[in-house]
């Protein structure tokens, strides 16, 4: 097991990062989707367990074309769908990922949204051996360096990114110095602690480290294109959400059983 607590501060308040989640979620849900792959929502629904109340969600991900082609090749059929369940009672919340086929496999990502500028410690509460052994990782959403070159989107760069709605933009290298010596500016801090179990003898260490280093790159993608999303749906409430979110659903369906037709279709060829 190898956990991780990755810090996000961002240049947005704890409500409206709310709002800009959910949006990014289902922008980043159609981008995925193509091919027969990509996204497919099952549930999402209100839930109410054990005190805490939220939103419930569960998603398949389809990623035959998303994996190296040595594992395409070995892995058995319906083997390379994620199932991802999520609780989001915010400002906290908690996401699961399985795999039906690899049992020993899990990655859990429980976060906390506070209005701070990511210098608490020990957010979720760990016993004192756990909290010794878990890695601090700061994300910079306006350091470049952290995107790959191939990957680079400049519609996706806070450092170059002005918000005309907010006026917030772009970051410059002392952002979160000057954020934090200006009371005016909301701001707030994303602490997601991942935890990783990969029960595989001979790759265990391996796939967990290679596992965080892509969550690490998902967070930096998904909270680059967050904020300079942020004139998009600054505007939005929680019901344009709502609908926003059933649409996508729609769309999604439409997408992946209109490309699996296709696909057929030449089969039959």
């Amino acid at each position: 097991m190898l956990i991780k607590e990755f810090r996000i501060v961002l240049p947005i308040s704890v409500e409206e990062y709310q709002v800009g989640q959910l949006y990014a979620v289902a922008e980043a849900s159609k981008n995925e989707t193509g091919g027969g792959e990509g996204v497919q929502v099952i549930a999402n629904e209100p839930y109410e367990k054990d005190g805490e109340k939220g939103q419930y969600t569960h998603k398949i991900y389809h990623l035959q074309t998303k994996v190296p082609s040595i594992i395409r090749l070995i892995a058995p059929k319906g083997s390379l769908m994620v199932h991802e369940k999520a609780w989001n009672a915010y400002p906290y919340c908690r996401t699961i990922l399985t795999n039906e086929y690899m049992k020993d496999f899990m990655i859990k990502i429980e976060t906390w949204h506070k209005d701070d500028m990511g210098d608490q410690e020990n957010v979720h509460g760990l016993d004192q051996a756990a909290w010794a052994n878990t890695e601090v990782v700061d994300i910079d959403i306006a350091d470049r360096s952290c995107i790959s070159p191939k990957e680079y989107n400049p519609d996706h760069d806070p450092a170059i990114f002005k918000s005309e709605k907010t006026g917030r933009g772009p970051l410059g290298p002392d952002w979160k110095k000057e954020l934090a010596n200006n009371p005016n500016c909301p701001h707030m801090c994303a602490y997601k602690l991942v935890t990783v179990e990969f029960k595989w003898f001979g790759l265990q260490g391996k796939v967990e480290k290679m596992i965080h280093k892509v969550e690490k790159r998902l967070f930096t993608h998904f909270h680059r294109q967050l904020f300079c999303w942020i004139d998009k749906w600054y505007d939005l409430t929680m019901d344009d959400i709502r609908r926003m979110e059933e649409e996508t659903k729609k769309e999604l369906d439409e997408m992946r059983k209109n490309d699996e037709i296709k696909g057929l279709a030449v089969e039959d060829e």
